[in-house]
């Protein structure tokens, strides 16, 4: 079962291949549009309008404000530190790391293939350009683009 009973989806949620995505213990808002291979995990939040395309990755810590787009293929993360095991050898549990949250504010566009990492705020109307390293936070309608990303430009100013 791809979409978890687990799965809040408020209002009219458009997901056109419900059994190409993974989606359980999240909230997803009213007038959302889900592509084909996403998956969002457990206390995630999508807001409302928002359209997240294909290939899309929404971990667990990831706040994602209403009328936000998201492209192919976005990657999240939640773990700066992720290792697969403890010093010890044994196998790390949901108690041998931390969970770092992220938030994307209204109205924000993550072009396709960007990576988000973890622990930051991706500002209000910002504009993340495909294949970009976003590492640290990003301004209310700031560009940014490259690897690591930094800010290029104003949306105010350069659309």
């Amino acid at each position: 079962m791809p979409i978890s009973d687990t799965t809040k989806l408020l209002g009219q949620v458009t997901i056109h291949h419900p059994g190409l995505v993974n989606l359980y213990g999240c909230t997803v808002g009213d007038g959302s549009k889900i592509g084909a291979f996403v998956e969002i995990q457990k206390n995630a939040f999508i807001g409302e309008r928002c359209k997240i395309s294909s290939h899309t990755f929404v971990c667990e810590g990831v706040t994602i404000e209403d009328e936000v787009f998201v492209g192919h293929g976005v990657m999240f993360t939640n773990d700066r530190f992720p290792k697969a095991t403890n010093p010890d050898g044994s196998a790390q549990t949901d108690d041998d790391w931390t969970l770092e949250l992220t938030r994307v504010k209204r109205r924000a566009s993550i072009g396709s293939n960007a990576t988000i990492v973890c622990g930051i705020t991706i500002g209000e109307g910002a504009l993340v350009a495909a294949g970009a390293v976003v590492t640290k936070d990003v301004p209310d309608f700031a560009i940014v683009a490259g690897v690591p990303a930094k800010v290029v430009g104003d949306v105010r100013k350069d659309s």
